[in-house]
């Protein structure tokens, strides 16, 4: 069911809201949180469709703040709210509120929000693009208990992480970060089963993406060894490889859907470790709303170390070095002070990245 309010307030949406729950048999509220979606037109279908799918599994109340562009100095001094309230089967499993703010309001939107908010349960904010630098410190952020951003919509997500290290406060979080859930469960599933030291890691994966970032940071900042940072084609991660002293494991995806697990000594097997959709990524950030420290601790890691200590930026696939080799091709790179190990410890060292040593 659906209904269409033009110039109206945050009490006429309300009193729309009891009146097509009414309409529709459900007068009960069975919501457990206000998902609050700030975005544009252009992105509004999207990040709704995901909200909505994410519904199923967290039943909520939805509100998409949309803020419109006023085109003459006219139009800026106009305040008006326009609303399209949604329930039953065009709102998925909760309530959804469209709203359209024009003129003076769009700076005020915290106003219209907050009377609209869920008693008693528990508040996100999720930014599908354009995120402020300091989240916490938005009017809209600062209603929430999570705060939800996408670097990868950036357009400079890598300097985006940076800006989002000094900003974080507890309660913060990015799908950059929720997108390597499974990589760092199959990681950490894999060093489980190996009673070995990690000396050095390499993550490979697409220049522009937040995420492989993120992953090289978190296993820097977790194992505390050299991580290197390498570029590929993609489509996003496609691999991770840790030089052991046992012998190397590698996790490789070429293809974006089915990764293969080597671990030295073990038959390699197959992992499913697809790409998932907004909707999967939406709905795993709203099942915890506590802070996550893990992501803290990565993100403060901080990009500007992990490229010092990669002693700039490694070359992609395809590409050619100043020695005019290729860099897709991996050989072997001399230590420049630990001696080489014997046995199968050799092969890893040999295939593996040794952490440059800093320019003085």
């Amino acid at each position: 069911m659906k209904t269409d309010l033009t110039d109206t307030t945050a009490s006429k949406i309300n009193k729309a809201l009891v009146k097509a729950r009414r309409a529709i048999g459900t007068p009960a509220v069975g919501m457990v949180l206000t998902l609050v979606i700030v975005t544009d037109e252009e992105n509004a279908y999207d990040a709704l469709k995901a909200a909505g799918d994410a519904s199923r599994e967290h039943p909520s109340r939805t509100l998409v703040v949309i803020k419109r562009v006023s085109r003459s100095p006219r139009d800026r001094t106009q305040s008006r709210l326009d609303a399209e309230v949604r329930v039953g089967a065009d709102a998925g499993t909760g309530e959804t509120v469209v709203l359209r703010l024009h003129g003076e309001v769009v700076d005020h939107a915290q106003s219209v929000v907050l009377p609209l908010l869920l008693p008693d349960a528990p508040v996100v904010v999720w930014w599908p693009v354009n995120a402020p630098l300091d989240p916490a410190n938005d009017p809209l952020g600062a209603l929430a208990q999570r705060r939800v951003t996408d670097t990868y919509a950036c357009e400079q997500p890598v300097k985006e992480l940076a800006a989002r290290a000094d900003a974080y406060t507890p309660g913060d979080t990015d799908l950059s970060w929720t997108r390597i859930t499974p990589w760092r469960s199959m990681l950490a599933a894999a060093l489980d089963q190996v009673a070995c030291q990690v000396q050095a890691v390499e993550v490979e994966g697409e220049e522009f993406n937040p995420s492989c970032e993120l992953l090289a940071m978190w296993l820097a900042d977790r194992l505390d060894v050299p991580v290197r940072r390498t570029r590929s084609a993609g489509p996003g991660l496609t691999a991770v490889r840790m030089d052991t002293d046992c012998g190397p494991i590698v996790l490789d995806r070429a293809d974006g859907s089915l990764a293969t697990l080597a671990v030295q000594g073990q038959p390699k097997r197959a992992v499913a470790l697809k790409r998932r959709d907004t909707a999967e990524l939406i709905a795993e950030e709203l099942r915890r709303l506590d802070p996550d420290d893990t992501y803290a601790s990565a993100l403060r890691y901080g990009v500007e170390r992990l490229k010092q200590e990669n002693g700039g930026d490694a070359p992609a696939k395809g590409e050619r070095d100043a020695g005019g080799r290729n860099a897709g091709e991996r050989e072997a790179v001399p230590a420049p002070v630990e001696s080489v190990a014997q046995g199968p410890a050799a092969e890893a060292t040999a295939e593996a990245p040794v952490k440059r040593a800093a320019a003085k």
